[in-house]
């Protein structure tokens, strides 16, 4: 990606609203919920939440303390005049320069992304030659009960059977919770919902052939013991509609449009610029 397009790209899609709930006060000063989710994202390069679960708590509790770090070195740095330094105030007028420019740039970049327009006609005709970028597989949302032995996965089933509705789906995460050894289990084992392939083929041929709010007649095998699964719904193929997918369409198009006008005007700008390459002697 080239820096046009990671400052394009920052400007359009924007930046996670976080609150601003006071964490803790150093010295009078605020370190917020706002301050250490900033810093995350910007450690992990906007991609904190691929970071594991399990790790976050972690990392969150290692990035307050960093900023209690700073903030305990800025207040001595105060106390005991740095700021009033003449190294200080050297770096602070480097810095204030580097800040002008990258916001002057950004601001530019703006300017010229707003003035890029694009029509009705033009989403619709992108969406209509390009359909099937928007086709949505078919997909279940499906539970289900893993168990060691056929026997037990037998008995689960024969539970189950003669209940419908509401009924069978609250027995059957009752059942999930008390007798389930996947990691699904706590929570009814609930799979969430998952397009074909997306599981063993044994356990994805069972699911798609299924009716929504049944229970599996056998046990299904694979190798992660006997699964009896409930199909809690089911979503057919389809195209999604230019409604669900114009903004998506418009982005793309704006952005094309952009990078365009950009080099165009680069262009221009280089051939009224006065721009000297220093010869190697």
């Amino acid at each position: 990606m080239n820096p046009v397009t990671k400052i394009l790209t920052t400007l359009i899609v924007g930046a996670t609203i976080a609150s601003a709930q006071t964490l803790v006060t150093v010295n009078g000063s605020a370190i917020t919920q706002n301050d250490v989710d900033t810093e995350l994202m910007q450690a992990t390069q906007g991609r904190f939440n691929e970071v594991p679960a399990e790790k976050r708590a972690e990392f969150r509790k290692q990035v307050l303390n960093q900023l209690i770090a700073k903030e305990l070195v800025y207040s001595d740095a105060k106390k005991t005049g740095i700021l009033n330094s003449k190294d200080f105030k050297t770096e602070y007028k480097k810095l204030l320069e580097i800040a002008k420019r990258n916001i002057a740039i950004q601001v530019w970049q703006k300017k010229q992304l707003e003035k890029v327009k694009v029509s009705q006609k033009e989403l619709k005709d992108y969406y209509n030659k390009n359909k099937a970028e928007f086709n949505v597989k078919e997909s279940v949302h499906a539970r289900h009960i893993l168990v060691k032995e056929e026997a037990d996965a037998k008995k689960i089933i024969k539970e189950l059977s003669g209940l419908k509705g509401a009924k069978l789906k609250a027995k059957f995460i009752e059942l999930a919770k008390a007798k389930s050894t996947g990691p699904s289990g706590a929570q009814g084992g609930d799979l969430g919902t998952f397009v074909s392939g997306q599981m063993v083929p044994a356990f994805n041929k069972a699911v798609f052939s299924m009716k929504v709010g049944t229970v599996t007649a056998k046990p299904v095998k694979t190798q992660f013991g006997y699964h009896v699964i409930y199909l809690e719904a089911k979503n057919p193929a389809k195209v999604r509609s230019f409604k669900e997918v114009a903004p998506v369409i418009e982005q793309r198009i704006k952005l094309e449009k952009f990078k365009t006008a950009v080099q165009a005007k680069m262009k221009e700008l280089k051939k009224k610029a006065k721009i000297v390459v220093n010869k190697k002697k």
